[in-house]
């Protein structure tokens, strides 16, 4: 499956937050699953910068071509919103790792 992360970004550490998301990422390789880390444009966004809201609806473009959405603990207005999207959109919400397969 392909798996759309989603998870704090700016909330605490970004760094940390970031992190996270790669290790969750890698489990979710190991599983045999394709996982979409929209933390991952931090990079681009060093390069690049945009406003939040690019991002936002950029992550939500890529959320449709995704099989699973995967919600990692951690308070963030971004990920409960696309937890609320996936739902309107018929698309798998999961809170663990483990509960995919």
């Amino acid at each position: 499956m392909i798996v759309f992360i989603s998870a704090p970004y700016t909330n605490g550490d970004t760094g940390q937050n970031i992190k996270r998301v790669i290790d969750c990422a890698d489990k979710l390789c190991e599983l045999g699953h394709i996982p979409f880390v929209p933390h991952l444009a931090f990079l681009w966004h060093l390069i690049s910068p945009k406003p939040a809201g690019f991002w936002y609806e950029y992550d939500l473009v890529w959320l449709d071509f995704c099989d699973a959405l995967l919600r990692l603990p951690g308070e963030s207005v971004g990920a409960d919103r696309e937890v609320k999207i996936a739902r309107e959109r018929f698309i798998p919400v999961y809170y663990s790792v483990e509960d995919i397969r």
